[in-house]
């Protein structure tokens, strides 16, 4: 998997996104950004992506996207859970047509039996209320895991959200 696949899912995604006149936003964690960038690394991208939530620490995903800290307590913030609520407090922040949210374990360190190196959950919420979430474990080193995670990001925003 290569940064040009990422690179022409944001061309995709966005020619839909405009075909629909649609705005997406993105809440992230483990990738740091990184969804945001390959969005924004399409020219013409200011005609449906105007902000992003880099929610690193528990604290940032409370205060920018009113994730509740009951739900990092009970579940942590590499949950489905907590990526649910990321989505919903990104799309309500940014007003945003659709949201994506990413939290997961990268690695090298931070893994357990339960979430492993290389879990990483996803969060997708829509303005008809929907939210979708899912959790995939991926291989490699931390970059190959959040390169992973932003290509997964971007074409399930396009096969589910994208492509109806």
């Amino acid at each position: 998997m290569t940064e040009n696949k990422l690179h022409q899912l944001s061309i995709e995604v966005g020619a839909a996104l405009k075909a629909r006149d649609f705005w997406v936003t993105c809440a992230e964690s483990c990738t740091g950004g990184w969804v945001a960038k390959a969005l924004t690394d399409v020219a013409g991208s200011s005609a449906w992506f105007d902000r992003g939530f880099v929610t690193y620490s528990n604290a940032a995903k409370r205060e920018m996207l009113d994730v509740s800290d009951a739900t990092l307590k009970e579940f942590g913030a590499v949950s489905e859970q907590v990526v649910r609520e990321m989505a919903r407090g990104a799309r309500y922040a940014a007003g945003a047509n659709l949201a994506v949210s990413i939290s997961g374990i990268a690695g090298p360190d931070g893994g357990s039996e339960a979430k492993p190196v290389g879990t990483v959950w996803f969060g997708f919420a829509d303005n008809d209320g929907r939210i979708y979430a899912h959790k995939e474990v991926f291989s490699g080193n931390r970059e190959a895991v959040r390169l992973q995670a932003a290509v997964f990001a971007l074409q399930t925003l396009l096969d589910e959200f994208l492509k109806k």
